[in-house]
Protein backbone atom coordinates (compact mmCIF):
# COMPACT_ATOMS: atom_id res chain seq x y z
CA UNK A 1 0.00 0.00 0.00
CA UNK A 2 1.16 3.52 -0.81
CA UNK A 3 1.48 5.51 2.44
CA UNK A 4 -0.88 8.48 2.19
CA UNK A 5 0.95 10.29 4.94
CA UNK A 6 -0.80 13.66 4.90
CA UNK A 7 -4.26 12.11 4.97
CA UNK A 8 -3.18 9.59 7.60
CA UNK A 9 -1.75 12.31 9.83
CA UNK A 10 -5.01 14.21 9.45
CA UNK A 11 -7.00 11.20 10.65
CA UNK A 12 -4.61 10.59 13.53
CA UNK A 13 -5.03 14.18 14.69
CA UNK A 14 -8.78 13.56 15.06
CA UNK A 15 -8.51 10.22 16.86
CA UNK A 16 -10.94 10.03 19.82
CA UNK A 17 -12.19 13.55 19.11
CA UNK A 18 -15.97 13.69 19.44
CA UNK A 19 -16.52 14.27 15.74
CA UNK A 20 -17.59 11.99 12.91
CA UNK A 21 -14.70 11.72 10.48
CA UNK A 22 -16.02 11.82 6.89
CA UNK A 23 -13.64 10.98 4.03
CA UNK A 24 -14.96 11.98 0.61
CA UNK A 25 -13.46 11.69 -2.85
CA UNK A 26 -13.75 10.14 -6.30
CA UNK A 27 -14.04 6.37 -6.58
CA UNK A 28 -10.74 4.47 -6.25
CA UNK A 29 -8.78 7.47 -4.97
CA UNK A 30 -7.66 5.47 -1.92
CA UNK A 31 -10.31 5.98 0.77
CA UNK A 32 -10.53 2.28 1.70
CA UNK A 33 -6.75 1.99 1.74
CA UNK A 34 -6.58 5.01 4.03
CA UNK A 35 -8.88 3.18 6.44
CA UNK A 36 -6.56 0.16 6.32
CA UNK A 37 -3.49 2.31 6.99
CA UNK A 38 -5.21 4.02 9.89
CA UNK A 39 -6.37 0.72 11.37
CA UNK A 40 -2.76 -0.52 11.22
CA UNK A 41 -1.72 2.60 13.09
CA UNK A 42 -4.35 1.97 15.77
CA UNK A 43 -3.23 -1.64 16.22
CA UNK A 44 0.38 -0.52 16.59
CA UNK A 45 -0.62 2.03 19.22
CA UNK A 46 -2.50 0.10 21.85
CA UNK A 47 -5.87 -0.56 20.18
CA UNK A 48 -6.99 -4.20 20.12
CA UNK A 49 -8.41 -5.87 17.02
CA UNK A 50 -11.76 -6.41 18.77
CA UNK A 51 -12.14 -2.65 19.17
CA UNK A 52 -12.16 -2.14 15.39
CA UNK A 53 -15.42 -2.64 13.48
CA UNK A 54 -14.84 -2.23 9.75
CA UNK A 55 -17.55 -2.65 7.11
CA UNK A 56 -17.24 -2.00 3.37
CA UNK A 57 -20.68 -1.75 1.80
CA UNK A 58 -19.29 -2.60 -1.63
CA UNK A 59 -18.67 -6.07 -0.20
CA UNK A 60 -21.49 -8.45 -1.14
CA UNK A 61 -21.48 -9.90 2.37
CA UNK A 62 -23.32 -6.77 3.49
CA UNK A 63 -25.84 -6.58 0.65
CA UNK A 64 -28.69 -7.35 3.04
CA UNK A 65 -27.93 -4.26 5.16
CA UNK A 66 -30.44 -2.04 3.39
CA UNK A 67 -31.56 0.49 6.01
CA UNK A 68 -30.43 2.37 9.10
CA UNK A 69 -32.02 -0.08 11.53
CA UNK A 70 -30.15 -3.01 10.03
CA UNK A 71 -26.91 -1.01 10.02
CA UNK A 72 -27.28 0.06 13.63
CA UNK A 73 -28.13 -3.49 14.70
CA UNK A 74 -25.10 -4.93 12.87
CA UNK A 75 -22.68 -2.53 14.52
CA UNK A 76 -24.23 -2.30 18.00
CA UNK A 77 -24.11 -6.08 18.41
CA UNK A 78 -20.32 -5.93 18.03
CA UNK A 79 -19.64 -3.01 20.39
CA UNK A 80 -17.42 -3.56 23.43
CA UNK A 81 -19.17 -1.92 26.40
CA UNK A 82 -16.06 -0.99 28.39
CA UNK A 83 -13.66 0.16 25.65
CA UNK A 84 -13.52 2.68 22.83
CA UNK A 85 -14.90 1.23 19.59
CA UNK A 86 -13.47 2.41 16.27
CA UNK A 87 -16.19 2.12 13.64
CA UNK A 88 -15.35 2.30 9.92
CA UNK A 89 -18.22 2.43 7.43
CA UNK A 90 -16.93 2.44 3.85
CA UNK A 91 -19.25 3.68 1.04
CA UNK A 92 -22.00 3.99 3.62
CA UNK A 93 -24.28 5.98 1.30
CA UNK A 94 -25.42 2.63 -0.13
CA UNK A 95 -27.54 2.14 3.02
CA UNK A 96 -30.89 3.97 3.04
CA UNK A 97 -31.11 6.59 5.81
CA UNK A 98 -27.61 5.66 6.95
CA UNK A 99 -27.30 9.04 8.65
CA UNK A 100 -29.71 7.96 11.38
CA UNK A 101 -27.53 4.98 12.30
CA UNK A 102 -24.39 7.10 12.14
CA UNK A 103 -25.93 9.66 14.47
CA UNK A 104 -27.11 6.95 16.89
CA UNK A 105 -23.59 5.53 17.05
CA UNK A 106 -22.00 8.95 17.33
CA UNK A 107 -23.89 9.86 20.50
CA UNK A 108 -22.45 6.82 22.30
CA UNK A 109 -19.45 7.91 24.36
CA UNK A 110 -17.40 4.84 23.47
CA UNK A 111 -17.75 5.11 19.69
CA UNK A 112 -15.31 6.84 17.34
CA UNK A 113 -17.01 6.87 13.93
CA UNK A 114 -15.39 7.10 10.48
CA UNK A 115 -17.30 7.00 7.18
CA UNK A 116 -16.47 7.34 3.49
CA UNK A 117 -18.47 8.15 0.39
CA UNK A 118 -17.88 8.76 -3.31
CA UNK A 119 -20.53 11.48 -3.64
CA UNK A 120 -20.70 15.01 -2.32
CA UNK A 121 -24.37 14.46 -1.47
CA UNK A 122 -23.13 12.31 1.42
CA UNK A 123 -22.84 15.61 3.27
CA UNK A 124 -25.93 17.26 1.86
CA UNK A 125 -29.57 17.27 2.78
CA UNK A 126 -30.62 15.42 5.89
CA UNK A 127 -27.14 14.30 6.92
CA UNK A 128 -25.82 17.84 6.96
CA UNK A 129 -28.86 18.96 8.96
CA UNK A 130 -28.69 16.05 11.39
CA UNK A 131 -24.96 16.20 11.97
CA UNK A 132 -24.25 19.93 11.72
CA UNK A 133 -21.24 20.79 13.84
CA UNK A 134 -20.59 17.13 14.60
CA UNK A 135 -18.41 16.03 11.70
CA UNK A 136 -15.16 16.95 9.99
CA UNK A 137 -14.70 16.31 6.28
CA UNK A 138 -11.40 15.10 4.86
CA UNK A 139 -11.44 15.52 1.11
CA UNK A 140 -9.30 12.95 -0.64
CA UNK A 141 -7.79 13.04 -4.12
CA UNK A 142 -5.86 10.48 -6.16
CA UNK A 143 -2.07 10.45 -5.83
CA UNK A 144 -0.18 13.72 -5.90
CA UNK A 145 2.89 13.90 -8.13
CA UNK A 146 5.04 13.66 -4.99
CA UNK A 147 3.26 10.48 -3.87
CA UNK A 148 3.52 9.07 -7.40
CA UNK A 149 7.26 9.73 -7.53
CA UNK A 150 7.72 8.15 -4.11
CA UNK A 151 5.80 5.04 -5.16
CA UNK A 152 7.88 4.72 -8.31
CA UNK A 153 11.06 5.08 -6.22
CA UNK A 154 12.63 7.36 -8.79
CA UNK A 155 13.68 11.00 -8.93
CA UNK A 156 11.22 13.57 -10.23
CA UNK A 157 11.67 14.16 -13.95
CA UNK A 158 9.81 15.37 -17.01
CA UNK A 159 9.50 11.73 -18.12
CA UNK A 160 7.92 10.73 -14.82
CA UNK A 161 5.53 13.68 -15.09
CA UNK A 162 4.41 12.40 -18.49
CA UNK A 163 3.85 8.94 -17.00
CA UNK A 164 1.87 10.52 -14.17
CA UNK A 165 -0.56 12.34 -16.43
CA UNK A 166 -0.90 9.61 -19.06
CA UNK A 167 -1.05 6.53 -16.83
CA UNK A 168 -3.33 8.10 -14.21
CA UNK A 169 -2.93 9.20 -10.62
CA UNK A 170 -5.27 6.51 -9.28
CA UNK A 171 -3.17 4.44 -6.87
CA UNK A 172 -3.92 1.01 -8.30
CA UNK A 173 -2.82 2.08 -11.79
CA UNK A 174 0.76 1.78 -10.49
CA UNK A 175 0.22 -1.97 -10.21
CA UNK A 176 -0.56 -2.23 -13.93
CA UNK A 177 2.32 -2.35 -16.38
CA UNK A 178 0.61 -2.52 -19.77
CA UNK A 179 -1.12 0.56 -21.26
CA UNK A 180 -4.03 -1.66 -22.32
CA UNK A 181 -4.53 -2.83 -18.73
CA UNK A 182 -4.49 0.75 -17.46
CA UNK A 183 -7.06 1.76 -20.08
CA UNK A 184 -9.35 -1.09 -19.04
CA UNK A 185 -8.96 -0.13 -15.38
CA UNK A 186 -9.79 3.52 -16.11
CA UNK A 187 -12.75 2.41 -18.21
CA UNK A 188 -14.05 0.57 -15.16
CA UNK A 189 -13.70 3.64 -12.93
CA UNK A 190 -15.29 5.93 -15.51
CA UNK A 191 -18.24 3.61 -16.14
CA UNK A 192 -18.80 3.11 -12.41
CA UNK A 193 -18.98 6.86 -11.86
CA UNK A 194 -21.23 7.46 -14.85
CA UNK A 195 -23.57 4.53 -14.19
CA UNK A 196 -23.61 4.08 -10.40
CA UNK A 197 -23.01 7.62 -9.19
CA UNK A 198 -24.85 9.62 -11.83
CA UNK A 199 -27.22 7.78 -14.18
CA UNK A 200 -28.83 5.59 -11.52
CA UNK A 201 -29.08 8.24 -8.81
CA UNK A 202 -30.16 11.08 -11.11
CA UNK A 203 -32.33 8.80 -13.28
CA UNK A 204 -30.77 10.13 -16.46
CA UNK A 205 -32.30 8.71 -19.62
CA UNK A 206 -30.03 10.19 -22.31
CA UNK A 207 -26.72 8.52 -21.47
CA UNK A 208 -25.09 9.54 -24.76
CA UNK A 209 -25.83 13.20 -24.07
CA UNK A 210 -24.33 12.95 -20.59
CA UNK A 211 -21.18 11.41 -22.05
CA UNK A 212 -21.05 14.21 -24.64
CA UNK A 213 -21.07 16.77 -21.81
CA UNK A 214 -18.29 14.83 -20.07
CA UNK A 215 -16.23 14.91 -23.26
CA UNK A 216 -16.83 18.64 -23.59
CA UNK A 217 -15.62 19.27 -20.04
CA UNK A 218 -12.53 17.09 -20.49
CA UNK A 219 -11.78 18.92 -23.73
CA UNK A 220 -12.19 22.34 -22.09
CA UNK A 221 -10.41 22.04 -18.74
CA UNK A 222 -9.08 25.46 -17.81
CA UNK A 223 -11.39 27.29 -20.21
CA UNK A 224 -14.22 29.55 -19.07
CA UNK A 225 -17.37 27.47 -19.42
CA UNK A 226 -21.07 27.99 -18.81
CA UNK A 227 -24.17 25.84 -19.00
CA UNK A 228 -25.39 27.95 -21.92
CA UNK A 229 -22.13 27.50 -23.82
CA UNK A 230 -22.36 23.74 -23.42
CA UNK A 231 -26.02 23.67 -24.43
CA UNK A 232 -25.32 25.84 -27.49
CA UNK A 233 -22.39 23.63 -28.52
CA UNK A 234 -24.48 20.46 -28.23
CA UNK A 235 -27.41 22.04 -30.10
CA UNK A 236 -25.20 23.29 -32.93
CA UNK A 237 -23.89 19.75 -33.28
CA UNK A 238 -27.46 18.57 -33.85
CA UNK A 239 -28.20 17.38 -30.31
CA UNK A 240 -30.61 19.76 -28.63
CA UNK A 241 -30.34 20.05 -24.85
CA UNK A 242 -31.67 22.65 -22.43
CA UNK A 243 -29.54 24.78 -20.16
CA UNK A 244 -31.42 23.35 -17.18
CA UNK A 245 -30.50 19.79 -18.17
CA UNK A 246 -26.85 20.77 -18.59
CA UNK A 247 -26.90 22.31 -15.13
CA UNK A 248 -28.24 19.05 -13.70
CA UNK A 249 -25.48 17.12 -15.44
CA UNK A 250 -22.79 19.49 -14.17
CA UNK A 251 -24.11 19.23 -10.64
CA UNK A 252 -24.01 15.42 -10.82
CA UNK A 253 -20.48 15.39 -12.27
CA UNK A 254 -19.10 17.65 -9.56
CA UNK A 255 -20.97 15.76 -6.84
CA UNK A 256 -19.22 12.57 -8.00
CA UNK A 257 -15.85 14.36 -7.81
CA UNK A 258 -14.90 13.56 -11.41
CA UNK A 259 -14.80 17.34 -12.03
CA UNK A 260 -14.25 20.37 -9.83
CA UNK A 261 -15.96 23.67 -10.52
CA UNK A 262 -13.82 26.78 -9.88
CA UNK A 263 -15.45 30.18 -9.70
CA UNK A 264 -13.89 33.57 -10.38
CA UNK A 265 -12.86 36.14 -7.78
CA UNK A 266 -12.33 39.85 -8.41
CA UNK A 267 -9.01 40.57 -6.70
CA UNK A 268 -9.40 44.35 -6.69
CA UNK A 269 -13.08 44.39 -5.82
CA UNK A 270 -12.69 41.56 -3.28
CA UNK A 271 -15.87 39.83 -4.42
CA UNK A 272 -16.94 36.57 -5.97
CA UNK A 273 -18.19 36.76 -9.55
CA UNK A 274 -21.34 34.96 -10.66
CA UNK A 275 -20.13 34.06 -14.16
CA UNK A 276 -17.07 32.57 -15.76
CA UNK A 277 -16.58 29.20 -14.03
CA UNK A 278 -13.83 26.79 -15.02
CA UNK A 279 -13.76 23.01 -14.61
CA UNK A 280 -10.83 20.77 -13.77
CA UNK A 281 -10.65 16.97 -13.81
CA UNK A 282 -9.82 14.79 -10.80
CA UNK A 283 -7.45 12.74 -12.95
CA UNK A 284 -5.81 13.56 -16.27
CA UNK A 285 -5.46 9.86 -17.09
CA UNK A 286 -9.26 9.71 -17.29
CA UNK A 287 -9.17 12.64 -19.69
CA UNK A 288 -6.71 10.87 -21.99
CA UNK A 289 -8.76 7.70 -21.74
CA UNK A 290 -11.93 9.49 -22.88
CA UNK A 291 -10.45 11.86 -25.49
CA UNK A 292 -7.26 10.14 -26.58
CA UNK A 293 -3.91 11.93 -26.70
CA UNK A 294 -4.34 14.00 -29.87
CA UNK A 295 -6.30 16.80 -28.20
CA UNK A 296 -3.80 17.28 -25.40
CA UNK A 297 -3.24 20.88 -24.30
CA UNK A 298 -0.04 20.76 -22.25
CA UNK A 299 -0.61 24.16 -20.66
CA UNK A 300 -4.13 23.49 -19.43
CA UNK A 301 -3.17 20.00 -18.26
CA UNK A 302 -0.36 21.47 -16.16
CA UNK A 303 -2.83 24.05 -14.86
CA UNK A 304 -5.13 21.17 -13.85
CA UNK A 305 -2.29 19.48 -11.94
CA UNK A 306 -1.45 22.70 -10.09
CA UNK A 307 -5.10 23.28 -9.18
CA UNK A 308 -5.41 19.81 -7.63
CA UNK A 309 -2.18 20.32 -5.70
CA UNK A 310 -3.45 23.58 -4.25
CA UNK A 311 -6.55 21.72 -3.09
CA UNK A 312 -4.38 19.05 -1.46
CA UNK A 313 -2.50 21.75 0.41
CA UNK A 314 -5.73 22.99 1.92
CA UNK A 315 -6.29 26.19 -0.05
CA UNK A 316 -9.61 27.62 -1.13
CA UNK A 317 -8.98 28.13 -4.85
CA UNK A 318 -10.53 30.57 -7.33
CA UNK A 319 -9.72 31.95 -10.74
CA UNK A 320 -8.49 35.49 -10.20
CA UNK A 321 -9.72 38.54 -12.14
CA UNK A 322 -7.74 41.78 -12.04
CA UNK A 323 -9.18 44.43 -14.33
CA UNK A 324 -9.49 42.83 -17.75
CA UNK A 325 -6.68 40.36 -17.02
CA UNK A 326 -6.85 36.93 -15.45
CA UNK A 327 -4.69 35.25 -12.84
CA UNK A 328 -4.86 31.47 -13.15
CA UNK A 329 -5.39 30.92 -9.43
CA UNK A 330 -5.89 32.87 -6.26
CA UNK A 331 -5.24 30.50 -3.36
CA UNK A 332 -6.66 31.53 0.00
CA UNK A 333 -5.07 29.87 3.01
CA UNK A 334 -4.57 30.41 6.72
CA UNK A 335 -1.92 33.04 6.07
CA UNK A 336 -3.82 34.98 3.43
CA UNK A 337 -3.86 35.05 -0.35
CA UNK A 338 -1.33 33.78 -2.89
CA UNK A 339 -1.39 34.25 -6.66
CA UNK A 340 -0.35 31.70 -9.27
CA UNK A 341 0.23 31.82 -13.01
CA UNK A 342 0.88 28.52 -14.77
CA UNK A 343 2.63 28.26 -18.13
CA UNK A 344 4.16 25.17 -19.70
CA UNK A 345 6.84 27.37 -21.24
CA UNK A 346 7.60 31.07 -21.40
CA UNK A 347 10.51 30.80 -23.82
CA UNK A 348 10.19 32.53 -27.19
CA UNK A 349 12.33 34.71 -29.42
CA UNK A 350 11.15 38.14 -28.23
CA UNK A 351 10.19 37.43 -24.60
CA UNK A 352 6.54 38.35 -25.12
CA UNK A 353 5.23 35.09 -23.66
CA UNK A 354 7.00 35.76 -20.37
CA UNK A 355 5.76 39.35 -20.39
CA UNK A 356 2.19 38.18 -21.01
CA UNK A 357 2.31 35.71 -18.11
CA UNK A 358 3.80 38.23 -15.68
CA UNK A 359 1.53 41.11 -16.62
CA UNK A 360 -1.56 40.06 -14.58
CA UNK A 361 0.59 39.44 -11.50
CA UNK A 362 2.35 42.80 -11.91
CA UNK A 363 -1.03 44.55 -12.02
CA UNK A 364 -1.87 43.36 -8.48
CA UNK A 365 -0.83 46.06 -6.03
CA UNK A 366 -0.87 44.15 -2.76
CA UNK A 367 2.11 42.39 -1.19
CA UNK A 368 0.80 38.83 -1.21
CA UNK A 369 3.13 36.14 -2.63
CA UNK A 370 3.08 35.77 -6.41
CA UNK A 371 4.32 32.77 -8.35
CA UNK A 372 4.89 31.77 -11.96
CA UNK A 373 5.08 27.99 -12.33
CA UNK A 374 6.59 26.55 -15.52
CA UNK A 375 8.13 23.36 -16.87
CA UNK A 376 11.40 25.18 -17.45
CA UNK A 377 14.07 23.48 -15.35
CA UNK A 378 16.30 25.74 -13.28
CA UNK A 379 16.66 27.66 -10.01
CA UNK A 380 14.05 30.08 -8.71
CA UNK A 381 14.08 33.38 -10.63
CA UNK A 382 12.66 36.63 -9.27
CA UNK A 383 10.83 39.00 -11.62
CA UNK A 384 10.24 42.13 -9.58
CA UNK A 385 9.25 39.98 -6.60
CA UNK A 386 7.37 37.36 -8.64
CA UNK A 387 9.01 33.97 -8.12
CA UNK A 388 9.37 31.82 -11.22
CA UNK A 389 9.65 28.19 -10.08
CA UNK A 390 10.23 24.93 -11.92
CA UNK A 391 6.83 23.36 -11.35
CA UNK A 392 8.13 19.86 -10.61
CA UNK A 393 10.22 21.29 -7.75
CA UNK A 394 7.08 23.02 -6.47
CA UNK A 395 5.04 19.81 -6.73
CA UNK A 396 7.68 17.91 -4.76
CA UNK A 397 7.61 20.30 -1.75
Amino acid sequence: MIPREEYLENLISFQDKHLIKVITGIRRCGKSTLFELYQEYLLQNGVEQQQIISINFEDGDYADIENSQALFGLVSNRLLPDKMNYIFLDEVQRVADFQKAVDALFIKKNCDVYITGSNAWLLSGELATLLTGRYVEIRMLPLSFKEYVSARQESASDRLYQDYIHNSSFPYALELNKPRDIRQYLDGIYNSIIVKDIITRKRIADVDMLKSVVRFLFDNIGNITSSKKIADTMTSAGRKISVHTVENYLEALTESFIFYRVGRYDIKGKQYLKTGDKYYAADIGLRYNVLGTKKADAGHILENIVYLELLRRGYEVHVGKVGSAEVDFIAIGDEGEEYYQVAYSTIDADGKTLERELSPLNSINDHNPKYLLTMEYGPVISHNGIKQIYVLDWLMK
